[in-house]
């Protein structure tokens, strides 16, 4: 243990002001004075040396030797046992008997403090079709046309391309494969979405060989 830095008496200095009051007979204010400490204090370190001899002038630690409110190994193994069966903390503290913050605090420590963490995590929801086709994501991408170079070839920011218009680029990738592919339109709407599908079956149709090759 270490010594505080502003303590007026170490072990040391408490056997010297023992054997000023038991060995030179000074009387114990005389030495509260010469060592800057109350009366008080030397009647304490002679009744713990005339008590314990020299072990009772070591520091002592200031945890108390009993308490109360600590919860047993028994009753956190319960407590712990309760909350594996998915007990809440009210039911918890009001079965067992003790607080609801004694309840928190044991249960945090032993990482139960949620639900979630009594039970495993679910597998993950995993689907795989056999062959390519069967499931495609579908999205279309809208593009900026361009009737002339634009500021990344000029330069010049201030230079547009008015009325030039979009393009639509139908997105398609397998579920299987992960493979992508892309078919430029020049609008979005429903016949334009369903030209690019039957171009999305065709391509994977034709991909299904390859992959099952490898």
């Amino acid at each position: 243990m270490n010594t505080h830095e502003n303590a007026r008496l170490t072990p040391h200095g408490r056997a010297l002001l023992v054997h000023g009051v038991l060995d030179e007979g000074l009387r114990p204010e005389e030495v509260a004075q010469a060592q800057g400490v109350s009366g008080r204090t030397v009647y304490k370190w002679v009744r713990r040396y005339r008590e314990e001899g020299e072990t009772g002038l070591q520091n002592r630690s200031s945890r108390t030797r009993r308490c109360p409110h600590v919860v047993s190994d028994e009753v956190r193994e319960l407590l712990i046992e309760r909350r594996r069966q998915c007990q809440t903390y009210r039911q918890i503290a009001k079965r067992l008997g003790i607080g609801h913050s004694t309840v928190a605090r044991i249960l945090r420590c032993a990482g139960l403090s949620r639900l979630a963490a009594l039970e495993p995590a679910r597998p993950d929801n995993r689907y795989e079709h056999d062959a390519p086709g069967e499931l495609l994501y579908l999205d279309i991408k809208k593009l900026d046309r361009f009737a002339r170079p634009g500021h990344r070839v000029t330069g010049d920011r201030q230079q547009v391309s008015p009325s030039a218009g979009w393009e639509y680029v139908h997105i398609a990738i397998d579920d299987l494969p992960r493979v992508a592919s892309g078919t430029r339109y020049p609008d979005e709407t429903g016949w334009s979405a369903c030209y690019a599908l039957l171009d999305a079956m065709r391509y994977y149709r034709g991909l299904g060989p390859v992959l099952r090759g490898c």
